[in-house]
Formats: C-alpha cells, sequence, structure tokens
C-alpha cells in the first residue's frame, strides 16, 4: 500500500502534465521571443547611444577661452556653462527650460579636410550663426554674422596650446578662430553682440556634407539655372532638393547669387536652414528612428560641440524646446552692417540697427519680418506664403504637406515686434535664390 501510493501520485502528474493545451506553450514560446528581443533591442539602443555619446565627448571643445581651468564639465554627459562657466544648469531629459543661446560657426579649410578645392593660407570662421531661444519657448531669433564683418576682437587664449593672443581693433569676423580656436570666436561674438553664449558648435565642410546626407536632402529654389564654377554649384531652376557636396556649394555660392557680396550668399543660408528646418520638425523625420540615428551619429562624427554642448540630453532637451516654437516665430535675419568706409569689400556694423536687434534678441523678444524685408538675393517661391499669409501650394512651391508652413503669430503679437531695416526671413517662408546676372 506505501508503495502504491507515491507511484499513483507520480502517474497522476504525468498524466496532468501531457494535457496541457498546445497553444500555452505557444504563447509561452512567444513571450518568451518578445523578453529576449526586447531586451537584445534595449541592449543595441545603449550600446549605440553609448558610442555617440563617447564619440561627441571625444571630438568636444574647450571654448572657456582660459577663464577656467579645463573648461570641461563636471557630470560628463550633461555640462553647464561656457566651459565651466557658472549659471547654466545641467538640464534633464525633456524640454530644455528657459532661454538658451548657441553659436553655429562653419569652418573654412579645417584642419585634416581634403577635396573642397586649393588649400587655403589659413582656417577661417566663414559662417558665423547665433541662435538664441526665448524663455517661453514661442520664438526664436537666428542672426546671421557676416564673415567680413570688421570688429574689434578680445584677448584670446588657445585651449590646446596655451598661447594667449593680444586684443586686436578692426578685424574681420573670420580671422578670430585662428587666435584661439572656437572659444575665440565665442568671446568675440560674445563681446561684439552683448549675449553671453553658453554653448557652441564647429562645422567642418564634411559635416555640412554629411548632415544633409543624414536628413535625406534639403529643398531648395532658385529664379533660374545656376552655374558657379568658384564653388561649384550648378542648378537648375525652380525647386531642387539638394544634398552632399551640392549643399554645400550651395551654401558657399557667392558668385552664383544676388550682387556676389557674403550678404547675398547669407540669404541663400537663411533659406537652406528655413527649409532644413521644416524638414527636421516634420512628422516623417521625427517619427523615423533610422533618420533619426543617422542625423544624430552624423552630428557625433562630423559636428565638434563645446563641452557644455557634448551630451545627448543636452542636445535633445534643445530640440524639444525648438520643437515647441511656431515655424513663424523664428526669425532668420542679418546683422545689420553698412560698407567699411576704408574697405569696400569690408562691412561694419550699423551702430543703431545693430543696437536695436540685440537689445531685443537679449530681452528675448520675438522679431516680425515683413515681405519687403527680404535678403539682397532672396524672392518668396511663387505663390508661397508669407509670414502673414495663408499657407502654400505644395504643388506650386515644392514643399511636401510635412513641410509646410505653420499658423503665423496673432497679429497683436506680432505688431510690436518689427524692426524697420532689418534683413531676413521666418522659418516658414519658402523663398528663392535670385540667381546672379551674367
Amino acid at each position: 500500500m506505501g508503495r502504491g501510493q507515491p507511484r499513483t501520485i507520480v502517474r497522476h502528474a504525468r498524466a496532468r502534465g501531457g494535457t496541457r493545451p498546445p497553444w500555452v506553450r505557444v504563447v509561452r514560446g512567444a513571450l518568451t521571443v518578445v523578453v529576449v528581443c526586447s531586451v537584445a533591442a534595449v541592449s543595441l539602443a545603449s550600446i549605440a547611444a553609448w558610442r555617440l555619446t563617447s564619440t561627441v565627448a571625444s571630438r568636444s571643445v574647450d571654448i572657456s577661452n582660459g577663464s577656467s581651468s579645463n573648461g570641461s564639465s563636471s557630470s560628463g554627459s550633461s555640462s553647464s556653462g561656457n566651459g565651466n562657466r557658472a549659471g547654466v544648469a545641467a538640464p534633464s531629459i525633456g524640454a530644455m527650460s528657459g532661454a538658451f543661446t548657441v553659436l553655429l560657426v562653419g569652418e573654412d579649410n579645417s584642419s585634416g579636410q581634403a577635396g573642397f578645392g586649393a588649400a587655403r593660407d589659413a582656417t577661417l570662421n566663414d559662417v558665423n550663426i547665433l541662435v538664441h531661444v526665448a524663455a517661453d519657448h514661442r520664438s526664436a531669433t537666428v542672426v546671421s554674422i557676416p564673415r567680413d564683418l570688421v570688429i574689434d576682437q578680445p584677448v584670446c587664449t588657445d585651449p590646446a596650446t596655451k598661447q594667449t593672443y593680444a586684443a586686436v581693433v578692426a578685424e574681420p569676423l573670420n580671422t578670430a578662430i585662428s587666435r584661439g580656436g572656437l572659444g575665440c570666436v565665442v568671446a568675440t561674438v560674445e563681446q561684439q553682440t552683448g549675449v553671453t553664449i553658453p554653448y557652441a558648435a564647429l562645422f567642418s565642410f564634411e559635416g555640412t556634407v554629411a548632415m544633409a546626407d543624414a536628413v535625406g536632402g534639403v529643398q531648395v529654389c532658385a529664379t533660374k539655372a545656376i552655374d558657379d564654377p568658384q564653388s561649384g554649384l550648378k542648378l537648375k531652376a525652380g525647386v531642387s532638393t539638394i544634398s552632399g557636396r551640392t549643399a554645400l556649394a550651395y551654401l558657399r555660392s557667392r558668385h552664383g547669387v544676388g550682387d556676389g557680396s557674403d550678404l547675398g550668399r547669407i540669404a541663400s543660408q537663411q533659406a537652406y536652414m528655413s527649409s532644413l528646418l521644416r524638414k527636421m520638425t516634420s512628422s516623417s523625420t521625427l517619427t523615423d528612428p533610422t533618420r533619426l540615428y543617422a542625423l544624430a551619429s552624423a552630428a557625433a562624427n562630423n559636428v565638434a560641440l563645446s563641452k557644455s554642448l557634448a551630451g545627448l540630453d543636452t542636445m535633445v532637451t534643445m530640440m524639444l524646446a525648438l520643437k515647441q516654437i511656431p515655424l513663424a516665430g523664428i526669425a532668420f535675419v542679418q546683422y545689420p552692417v553698412a560698407t567699411d568706409p576704408a574697405d569696400v569689400n569690408k562691412v561694419v556694423p550699423d551702430p543703431v540697427l545693430a543696437a536695436t536687434l540685440m537689445q531685443r534678441v537679449r530681452a528675448g523678444r520675438p522679431i516680425t519680418l515683413g515681405k519687403d524685408d527680404l535678403g539682397v538675393s532672396a524672392v518668396l517661391a511663387p505663390k508661397a506664403s508669407h509670414s502673414s499669409g495663408a499657407s502654400s501650394s505644395s504643388a506650386t512651391t515644392g514643399t511636401s504637406p510635412s513641410e509646410r508652413p505653420s499658423p503665423s503669430p496673432s497679429p497683436s503679437a506680432s505688431s510690436s515686434s518689427s524692426i524697420s531695416g532689418l534683413k531676413g526671413q521666418t522659418a516658414a517662408e519658402q523663398t528663392c535664390s535670385v540667381a546672379a546676372s551674367g
């Protein structure tokens, strides 16, 4: 009797196990696969993020200009201030709170690059763009400062060599990078504008090409065909989607647009940046993980960020804040200038208009641009809306539905925010570059 009972229990257990429905095993197998795949996906995402963060950190640049011991952040991925400048808190993931300012610098003849024409005698900061986002995240002002702007420059210290350069007077802005790197450009623009700049990014030719490719091309427009041998730009009349070296040539072209001046080139750059911003904030980009990763990877590998900006969390918080701003609330403006009396090929600040603009920027007040405020080489695309008009037609402007302008600010908000004589456009506008005559 004692032996039989255990055998009965064992046989009963086996019988119960043998009658388990087949779907139970299928579900358990499927759940196992889901868990394994989920863990693998998270692991791969973590590895990718770590690699990007490591790459960004290894390429980061000290912009303290000698004002701190090492110009590095204390926390690694999130850093604060201009190098170690106090007063800029490390942001958490989520839209960055309050106002912030970034200086974007395009470097000509950067070290190590090849295949972009003949080598130049010196490295220059050819493109200088000041981006200020207002504290309420309802407006932003993007100021393009001409490379040929003749201004005073402060004492600068090269963070790599520790060499100190004496202050200079009446020097073109594009020489600042040779006097102490990105930090000297930041210090020079701070001195000229009165705006504190905690963050900066340095783009090489390769970086510009990589970013244009990563976003899948940018739409631009020309009033007629452009063939500029000096920049290498060949562009058909009407709307084109450009990427790679064509995008770089478009941004660099002076003799193919407008009056051949740097101010004409700035208008084309603003048209490009407006189109790029519409593309980057469109649903087709924000919901595409592959494209987002390509953008992050292109930036990490080709753009040198200040140590204060060299963290993925910092970049994400900025993008989330920027995404909240209506396209019509983002004004791309030219820094106001006049011809230099000592050199007709250079420019000097317009003392009254420049002071008015920078006072507005420092206060975080929005800027409204009218239809007559476009730069010297820009016109509205055919049937495209202005910041005060209706939405444009994708059939006539080449703008896809996802890139159409967002609603304009209310008249009450914009009526007191215009500055007479200011030139530029909003991110909601699609403009065409005016091809140079002849």
